[in-house]
């Protein structure tokens, strides 16, 4: 947690924490956590709320994600009338990286164009990939090269050429699944970051890919989820 938003949790009057089931329940104590650990005050609320799903097999990915964006929008709506009064502020404490992919502020600026009256703040954290390159001690990428950052679904390995870096995000398993093993491909991986449970690993793609498949399976069926991030490089020298 920066200072920064340390100081703007404390501005909170209510805290809206997301509620996606009992596999999950480990990201909402996380954020349960969070409150009890930075607030300074007990002058605050916390209001849990349900998650609308989102289909996870589709042919029209970005029409199912919209219509998905659409029913979040209207929980949020629900929430902010119904739990704020007149003057006081609300909170959104957003697992993950919401200025790289996350649609939350997509969905809270469109309300915004609906209530003259409604304004809201971001307060930036430490992205998922800038952690996973501190801790394994390494820059995002080499010098004056570009750094791609990419969701799996989008990872083309036949474009990666020496010594250009892409950091993964949102994972499925399936990507990891079709890594080429090329002898130069290195892979700095790292899943439940900055947390007590944080696992890293690292070394040339045909050496590791199976072990981190097979801790990915393994932690996935203890925690009940896993977000995990890695990094391709062509030279782990560059």
């Amino acid at each position: 947690m920066t200072i920064q938003a340390i100081k703007a949790m404390n501005k909170a009057d209510v805290f809206f924490i997301p509620d996606k089931g009992s596999e999950k329940a480990a990201l909402r104590k996380v954020r349960i956590d969070i409150c009890e650990r930075f607030m300074e005050h007990n002058d605050y609320r916390v209001v849990g709320f349900d998650v609308p799903s989102r289909p996870r097999k589709t042919s029209n990915y970005p029409q199912t994600v919209s219509l998905w964006h659409d029913k979040i929008r209207e929980t949020y709506k629900a929430l902010i009338e119904t739990e704020l009064l007149s003057g006081q502020c609300g909170a959104f404490l957003v697992w993950g990286d919401p200025g790289l992919y996350d649609s939350t502020l997509r969905i809270i600026d469109v309300l915004r164009t609906t209530d003259p009256t409604f304004d809201y703040d971001v307060i930036p954290g430490i992205t998922s990939v800038q952690a996973l390159t501190a801790q394994h001690r390494i820059a995002m990428s080499a010098i004056g090269e570009p750094l791609l950052i990419t969701p799996a679904r989008k990872l083309d390995t036949s474009r990666l050429a020496p010594p250009q870096s892409v950091a993964v995000m949102l994972e499925s398993g399936e990507t990891l699944e079709a890594l080429p093993l090329h002898d130069d491909m290195w892979i700095y991986w790292g899943a439940y970051l900055g947390t007590e449970h944080e696992i890293l690993m690292q070394g040339q793609v045909k050496d590791v890919l199976e072990n981190i498949k097979e801790l990915r399976k393994k932690s996935r069926e203890k925690h009940g989820w896993i977000m995990d991030v890695y990094l391709l490089r062509r030279h782990p020298s560059a």
